[in-house]
């Protein structure tokens, strides 16, 4: 018989090991540089269980905040073991590094696109519809590139490798399946919850957004595509949602296709000992979870 779900659960690879998280708790297994696998559990804050963690589209907005905040930790914890150094990532400095971050991102994945658009518009002509298409092709492919170009260096193959193990893990779980690394190699690198599917679907619904907006400035078309960003965040997380939770129905295991075709750049085959790694990380979150749900 299948298990349930886990509704509330998230997961990412990071350096040498996976986080696993909980409603209630977070555990982050990695793999030492001495073979062995060391363990973080710590409690997660009362956003997550708060009545705006219920709230549609506002829930979506917190949670993927603090998701940004717990992945960055993760991996500044992961890197310290590596390295045998002890420097911590809280407070301030937690904020200015999610900070950069997302400005970053923003500024490659959303303004740069914005200008090629207006480019297109100004210079051939084009109507605003058009430009607003050319801007979300060139969004899209400069996703598929990040992902395939940082895939390529040998650090982040071992990362997507964990990526990998935590999909089958997952998988695995919910299949009903005993979770030992033998067994839970058989399982899919797909999964319809990967941040990797958000990230498409933020791409797509910016194409129809966007568009509906007509002709704009440069300066309003930019500011648009930043203010307009939390409201497309909070869709696609929804509809990220809504899928994994209907993921049997026929026709939304072929609307998702794209989302699970994209994770291939992202995910690959983990060994053995990687398997082993994310087991103990979502054994370790769900027993704390166990723990602190009696």
């Amino acid at each position: 018989m299948s298990e349930e779900k886990l509704p509330n659960y998230g997961g990412q690879a990071v350096i040498e090991g996976v986080m696993m998280r909980g409603k209630r708790v977070v555990a982050i297994a990695m793999r030492a540089p001495n073979s062995e696998i060391e363990v973080h559990t710590e409690k997660l804050g009362s956003i997550y269980q708060s009545k705006l963690m219920q709230i549609p589209f506002l829930r979506g907005l917190l949670g993927l905040w603090d998701a940004l905040g717990l992945g960055m930790r993760a991996l500044t914890i992961s890197a310290n073991l590596q390295t045998g150094e002890d420097e911590k990532l809280e407070g301030f400095s937690l904020f200015l590094t999610i900070a950069i971050s997302l400005t970053i991102g923003v500024g490659l994945f959303f303004l740069a696109p914005a200008g090629v658009g207006q480019l297109v518009e100004r210079y051939l002509g084009w109507g605003a519809w058009a430009g607003n298409l050319v801007e979300g092709v060139v969004r899209l492919a400069l996703l598929v590139l990040y992902m395939w170009g940082i895939g390529q260096m040998e650090d982040i193959k071992r990362v997507f490798r964990y990526h990998g193990s935590e999909h089958k893990v997952i998988n695995a779980f919910e299949a009903g399946a005993e979770l030992t690394p033998e067994k839970v190699a058989a399982y899919s690198l797909e999964h319809p919850r990967c941040g990797t599917a958000f990230l498409l679907i933020v791409v797509l619904f910016s194409i129809v957004l966007f568009a509906a907006l007509g002709p704009l400035s440069l300066a309003w078309r930019l500011a648009s595509r930043i203010l307009l960003l939390p409201v497309l965040a909070g869709v696609a997380y929804e509809y990220l949602r809504w899928t994994a939770d209907h993921a049997k129905h026929p026709i939304v295991r072929l609307i998702i296709k794209p989302n699970l075709a994209l994770q291939r750049l992202t995910t690959a085959e983990p060994t053995l000992d990687m398997l082993e790694v994310s087991i103990m990380a979502f054994n370790t979150m769900r027993k704390g979870e166990e723990e602190l749900a009696d």
